[in-house]
């Protein structure tokens, strides 16, 4: 029933800080702004790549305020699943008994009702749209959590998803392991849903922090040199991770925006195809340009 994640959400203090920074480092391009009510916060619609980013900043009591004062700052606060029937996918939901909030068109899905500690999400109807600025399409948020096989399974029954088409996936490097549950074949759309297995490493470190939540997102791009330059005129921290291949003269084939730089969320970039290494066709990585 899924299609694709087509948003982010992400929960800060400050909006217009916020949308100035995916405005000039990514090409982010403003769309509108409302408020929603269901979480009690003002929201500005960015558009990048094929889908959204959405900025929420507390308008009074409700769920935004409260995560940034349990989190402490800006942070990324929701994935956005896009569906062709929000309302068959909202009434598959309640049949598993999950809550679905209904506003302006999405299905707000109650974190408390999941059986997965740390998932919230919002519904929307999936849309072609032309992409903006310098990302092609989001396809991932990562979910960090105890005991991924038991969220794995949960996440397959309540939204329908096909689990023999989820690819594991883990890293000594940076110490987790987990699944991606992959929403349709042969796209890379899904949730990284993992453990971090080394309270030592970054990841370790930040579950001890905030307990089960969403870490990051990743994102398709074929700039990453015009994004890595405008990071550094800009100041803003980021990683970049050369190709181990030789012949490409260390080029960076991934890149880690790191929080501070798009107002509390990371965001992981990776060049055209590469992401199909760890997620179940290597055999369709293609070679860099």
């Amino acid at each position: 029933m899924l299609k694709r994640v087509d948003r982010v959400q992400i929960a800060v203090p400050d909006r217009t800080a916020a949308v100035e920074r995916w405005a000039a480092l990514l090409g982010a391009e403003m769309e509108g702004e409302d408020r929603v009510d269901v979480l009690g916060a003002r929201r500005s619609r960015l558009r990048l790549g094929t889908g959204y980013i959405e900025i929420l900043q507390p308008d009074g009591t409700g769920a935004v305020a409260d995560a940034i004062a349990q989190r402490g700052g800006g942070h990324l606060f929701a994935a956005g699943l896009s569906t062709g029937d929000v309302t068959a996918l909202a009434a598959h939901l309640d049949s598993r008994g999950v809550a679905v909030t209904s506003e302006n068109g999405q299905a707000y899905v109650d974190p408390g009702s999941t059986g997965v500690p740390g998932l919230r999400a919002v519904l929307s109807t999936e849309e072609k749209l032309p992409s903006v600025g310098a990302i092609a399409f989001l396809y991932e948020a990562t979910l960090l959590i105890d005991d991924p096989a038991a969220a794995v399974a949960r996440c397959a029954d309540i939204f329908a998803l096909d689990a023999d088409i989820f690819v594991p996936i883990g890293s000594e490097e940076f110490g987790y392991d987990g699944s991606l549950t992959l929403f349709q074949p042969n796209q890379l759309f899904r949730f990284e849903i993992i453990t971090p297995t080394d309270a030592a490493k970054t990841l370790g470190r930040f579950f001890a922090r905030t307990g089960p939540s969403y870490y990051m997102s990743f994102a398709e791009c074929g700039q990453l040199d015009l994004v890595a330059e405008r990071a550094r005129e800009r100041g803003d921290s980021f990683t970049p991770v050369p190709s181990p291949n030789a012949k490409d003269n260390g080029a960076a084939e991934t890149i880690f925006l790191h929080p501070p730089a798009l107002g509390g969320m990371m965001l992981g970039l990776s060049r055209p195809s590469l992401a199909w290494r760890w997620s179940g066709a290597p055999e369709r990585v293609e070679a860099m340009s």
